[in-house]
């Protein structure tokens, strides 16, 4: 059993660590007590570390939550900010394609595949349709992976020159 109780800890420190968290988090109350409580966490796992023979408890406590606060501020930089969803603006709400959009798409990409060779239609069919990683597409065609590799390369060339032509012409 540790020599130092945690409770202890929090009746020395509590008040200057949450002084010092609330500071670091720009008088954020509620960012502040997150850290505080993360920081009580880690000071529970690591009792036996607590005492002024390891070195200044109060700086160790300060240092786990600055560095508890960084990750947070961090973390919540990576992932965008949520933004609630707007009224219902039926002007810009996304309608799923209709079955003659999907009929027209289909004959559309069965036409642009026709314009490449049965080599490079049998591997993007593979590929693509079929749902196969490059290796597994070339043991069906009995290919290598570098030709798979490569003609897909070449069909994809061809495709969105067929599209380009076909924007340019429309």
């Amino acid at each position: 059993m540790p020599s130092v109780q945690l409770e202890d800890v929090v009746r020395a420190h509590g008040d200057a660590l949450h002084a010092y968290v609330t500071r670091l988090t720009n008088g954020d109350r509620f960012a502040a007590e997150d850290v505080v409580q993360e920081t009580w966490v880690r000071a529970w796992r690591n009792l036996d570390r607590l005492t002024e023979n390891q070195g200044s408890v109060r700086g160790w406590l300060l240092r786990v939550a600055h560095n508890i606060a960084v990750d947070q501020h961090r973390s919540r930089r990576a992932r965008p900010t949520e933004v609630g969803l707007p009224e219902q603006d039926l002007e810009h709400t996304a309608v799923a394609p209709s079955t003659n959009d999907q009929v027209e798409t289909k004959l559309v990409v069965r036409e642009m595949l026709e314009t490449l060779s049965p080599a490079h239609r049998a591997t993007v069919l593979e590929v693509y349709y079929a749902d196969r990683t490059a290796v597994s597409a070339a043991k069906v065609l009995g290919v290598p992976a570098g030709t798979v590799k490569s003609r897909l390369h070449n069909a994809l060339r061809t495709l969105r020159g067929s599209v380009a032509g076909q924007v340019l012409a429309a």
